[in-house]
């Protein structure tokens, strides 16, 4: 076996041209596969950060039946117990307690429907940050502050800003008339535009004044030490909570719209990557039809002097896999910096108005960066290896129907 690896070397330097020709082959397949898997995962991935972890969380309690009517006559009492999730569940971190609702938000000549969230300051920004989405202002000092944030998005539509006064109107607990004016305190900025458009927050405290809920809740979000382990923060929180009174969801429950149009990305993805796999396949599939068709003499000599026909073929698909190797691993390093430069500097569309405004239209912010991780460059150059390994047993049946002398003769 020695012997046949030491000669397949030696052979695919024998046409320098060829090798180096179907190794850049496979090495601009196993580069570009990288850098297009890499910036649709990195692109849906913010994604979800920016929609699933700035605000909803991977996991709500909700009332039975809430997520599906959105009614605050769907609340439920703050219990201690519920806050103090962290200390009883595995994987889970941080408690927020909120209430949330639709309102009407006037100022001067301007309105607009905006989702007022009422929140403890202090257990929103551990889950959220959103102390540090602050873009003008400061935040909340405590839970009854009488002021409010903004949406930058909002702030642009009712043309505020910090220290204006903002007033709402909305409909209260049990259908009671909700209303209230408040001095803006600060203004956030969002990644994701949906949020960006829609969102006022309100201490909990003045939430649930304004609504007429004391001492209720609409949801508690949880922040998850680690989103791999959400299964498992679901199972046993569905196990140990009663299921009759409380809705235990994840964010794929919440949002299945966006679940739905990743899952239809990525075959869409999938879809380019087969046609970028198939004309590499052609291309490394015509180099071995040539050397095989070149080497036809070569294969009669060997086999009329004695050698076997199972050692010619393994010594024919040796040659293609090492040839396959170089071009793999030479695209496997060469893909390293490419993705970790777009995985820093991002590709940002937000320069251009026409593009920004588009994904803006669904929700999305248009900038996309390459997801740096070990399984994409993995996956794809064991792709890319596999599908040269398999067009390699080519030789076997070619050389399996060799007549040495009719080989001789061509």
């Amino acid at each position: 076996m020695e012997t046949l690896i030491v000669l397949a070397w030696r052979n695919i330097w024998r046409n320098k041209r060829r090798t180096l020709i179907t190794a850049a082959s496979i090495f601009f397949a196993v580069l570009l596969s990288t850098l297009m898997v890499s910036i649709q995962k990195g692109a849906w991935d913010r994604m979800e950060e920016n929609v699933v972890n700035y605000y909803f969380g991977y996991v709500q309690i909700h009332a039975k039946g809430y997520w599906q009517d959105r009614s605050l006559d769907l609340t439920f009492a703050a219990v201690d117990s519920l806050l103090q999730l962290p200390q009883w569940v595995s994987g889970v971190a941080v408690a927020v307690p909120r209430i949330e609702s639709f309102a009407l938000a006037a100022h001067a000549d301007n309105t607009t429907g905006v989702m007022v969230v009422g929140i403890d300051p202090v257990r929103e920004h551990e889950m959220t940050r959103l102390r540090e989405r602050m873009v003008a202002g400061t935040y909340f000092d405590h839970v009854r502050e009488p002021a409010l944030l903004l949406a930058d998005g909002v702030a642009q539509r009712l043309n505020a800003t910090v220290g204006d006064t903002v007033v709402l109107l909305s409909q209260g607990y049990h259908g009671v008339n909700a209303a209230g004016k408040y001095a803006v305190k600060g203004l956030v900025h969002f990644a994701s535009p949906d949020l960006n458009r829609q969102m006022v927050y309100l201490p909990l405290a003045v939430a649930r004044y304004f609504y007429g809920a004391d001492s209720l809740l609409t949801s508690i979000a949880l922040k998850v030490t680690d989103k791999d382990k959400v299964p498992q923060v679901l199972a046993q929180l569905r196990q140990q909570l009663d299921t009759t009174r409380y809705e235990v969801m994840d964010w794929h429950e919440m949002m299945p719209e966006l679940v739905e149009a990743r899952a239809v990305d990525t075959a869409g993805n999938y879809l380019m990557l087969l046609i970028l796999y198939l004309i590499v396949s052609f291309g490394i599939f015509g180099t071995i039809l040539m050397m095989t068709a070149e080497r036809t003499y070569e294969f009669g000599v060997l086999l009329a002097i004695g050698m076997k026909r199972i050692q010619l073929s393994v010594e024919v698909w040796l040659e293609i896999l090492f040839i396959a190797l170089l071009g793999t691993l030479a695209g496997f390093v060469a893909s390293f910096p490419v993705v970790y430069y777009f995985h820093r500097h991002p590709i940002d569309f937000s320069s251009s108005k026409e593009i920004a405004e588009t994904y803006a239209q669904f929700g999305f912010e248009p900038i996309f960066p390459a997801a740096f991780e070990p399984f994409v460059f993995l996956s794809q150059a064991l792709v890319v290896l596999c599908i040269t390994t398999l067009l390699a047993l080519y030789p076997f049946w070619k050389i399996a129907r060799l007549d040495p002398v009719k080989a001789m003769r061509h």
